[in-house]
Order: C-alpha cells, then structure tokens, then sequence
C-alpha cells in the first residue's frame, strides 16, 4: 500500500509519499495546482511503480482548491480522501509536528492516511455541486446587500452626500434584483430535480426547519456519504469535549467547532425555534435546563439533534413524525 499526502494551497501542492507501510522510504515534491501540475504528479508517482487502486491519497477539505485534484486521482481510481483539516491539525499536535510548513504538512497528511481508517471520498454529484453554488452566490450577494443597507443607515445618520447616498441605492437595487434572479434559479432547480424536490420536502417536515435550513441541510447532506448521523454532527463540530482526568474535571465541555461553521450558523436560529415548537426538541431542551445546564448547552443540542433528524428523514426516505421516539 501506498500513501500520499497532498498539502493543497491555490497556487501549488506539496506532496509526501510513503512507498510502504513503514516511514522509511518517503519521496516528497511540488506541483503548479494546475491540469499540468496534475499530470506531473502522475507522471512523478508512475517512476515508483505504485498502483492508483493501492494508493491512498490524502489531502485537506481547502475551500475549493482540493477539488480539481481530488476529481482528477478519483477518476485514476485512486483512493482519494479529504480530511477536516482540525482532525490533521489535532493528529499533527499528538505526533509532536508543531513547526507547520508545507512541506511537514504534506508528511502529517501521508502519516494520517497510513494511521487513521478514513472514510474514501466521493464527488459531489452534479444536481448538488450547482445547487450549493447557487446558494453560495445568493448567501454572497446577501451579505453585500446587509453591508450597502447599513452603509445607507449611515448615510442617512449624517450629513447627507447627494453622490454618495445616491451609488449606495443603486447598488441596493442591483443586489436586490440578482438575489431576486437567484431564489428563481434555484426554485426552477428543485422543481426540474425530482430528487431535490422530494428531499426538500421531507426536510421541511421537521418543526423548524424552514426553506434556507432544508437547501443548505440538503447540500451538505447530500454532498457527504456519512454513514450514521453522529458522523455528519462531528463533521459540522457539534459534538462536546469533555476534559477531565481521574477525578478531576479540567473545565467546562465545550463543542469541537471543528466543521463547518456556516452549517453552524445556519442551525442556530432553527435551533431556538426548534425548543418551542418541535416536540423531540422542545423535550431534549427542558430536560436539560431541569438539570441546570445552560441556555447555550441547550442550544447546541438542539443543533445537533437537528442534523440528527434532517439525516434521519433523508436516509429512511420518511417525513418527521412527533410521535417516533427518536
């Protein structure tokens, strides 16, 4: 077995590639992250004999600059795997990497691969990849919007330049349309996606869970092959660390945050709404202020018992029900 660790960045990649299952015989070198940096690569690992199918190729969830390359050895049928990059971080603290440059990167990634049973990856398909640029772009434009609004409050607080106050509501309009073009394409979307539209359907079954948080659950959902719903909750970082020894407990538990804080962000005010109106929620959410934990604990469990349900109906393929004792 082979294993290559692949430190991507937008510019370049840096590689390390154990020749065995030991970390004597390690070949390190970089690539442009280009179509032909890609092709070098390929060209640098025929040199060694490897095979693509008994090689485990390992590289960090990176924005988007993972992607072209991890499709590129997938479609080589190498066994591709993207990590959290806080699951590489917390390895690389316990094998005693502190230094971080790309080239040590690169090692901790090839020594992850070969230590750590990893979940291979899989490509987005192509209904999800447009769905969530789609929403990328609106959430995008929205978040320029809100900044132009305030720009115009501020605006208006002072005194009022006519040029000024003038581009900032044109550019209100402009935002105001596209995001306006946006929600259309991704309405005709769902509609023209029989699968897309029956998942959002079964998502917004659950109390709380309204439009946004069924498109973004979606999404994420469906563009990770989790194989039971504690895996997509660690994912996002809502699971708790405890931290104690013997009979100490050194502090409070704490959630990782290792994932996805715009999942994050996204449950957090479906959560609140969770607590009063769904049943399962509203339970789980007294219970624990009855046992005085705080009103954030119970926040967090709410946002996690979410993803819980949003996997749940997407896997059995069954609308929420209030009665199921979940």
């Amino acid at each position: 077995m082979f294993y290559l660790g692949i430190d991507v960045s937008k510019a370049k990649f840096d590689c390390c590639l154990f020749l065995d299952d030991s970390i004597g015989k390690i070949k390190t070198k970089c690539f442009s992250n280009s179509n032909k940096g890609f092709h070098q690569l390929l060209s640098w690992l025929n040199r060694f004999g490897l095979v693509a199918e008994e090689t485990r190729a390992l590289m960090e969830a990176t924005s988007v600059y993972h992607e072209m390359l991890a499709q590129f050895l997938f479609d080589l049928k190498f066994q591709v795997c993207v990590a959290n990059p806080a699951r590489t971080r917390y390895f690389a603290q316990s094998i005693s990497k502190l230094h971080k440059t790309d080239k040590i990167d690169s090692e901790v990634l090839a020594r992850f691969a070969m230590t750590v049973d990893l979940h291979l990856w899989q490509p987005t398909p192509d209904n999800i990849r447009l769905l969530n640029a789609l929403l990328d772009r609106r959430s995008s434009l929205a978040n320029d919007l809100k900044r132009e609004q305030n720009r115009l409050e501020k605006v208006n607080s002072t005194l009022i330049i006519v040029p000024i106050l003038k581009s900032i509501k044109t550019n209100i309009k402009s935002l105001t349309r596209q995001i306006q073009n946006l929600d259309t394409q991704i309405q005709n979307h769902i509609d023209q996606d029989h699968e897309l539209k029956r998942d959002q359907k079964l998502l917004e079954s659950i109390p709380a869970i309204a439009e946004r948080t069924s498109l973004l659950m979606l999404v994420f959902l469906r563009a990770h092959s989790f194989e039971k719903a504690s895996q997509a909750a660690a994912f996002v970082g809502l699971v708790p660390i405890h931290r104690q020894s013997g009979s100490s407990v050194l502090g409070k538990s704490r959630l990782s945050k290792a994932g996805s804080p715009k999942i994050r962000s996204g449950l957090y005010m479906a959560a609140i709404v969770a607590t009063r109106y769904n049943p399962h929620i509203k339970e789980l959410s007294e219970r624990l202020l009855a046992k005085g934990k705080t009103k954030m604990v119970a926040i967090a469990a709410a946002m996690r018992k979410l993803i819980h349900l949003c996997y749940g109906v997407l896997k059995n393929q069954q609308p929420y029900q209030a009665n199921y004792k979940a």
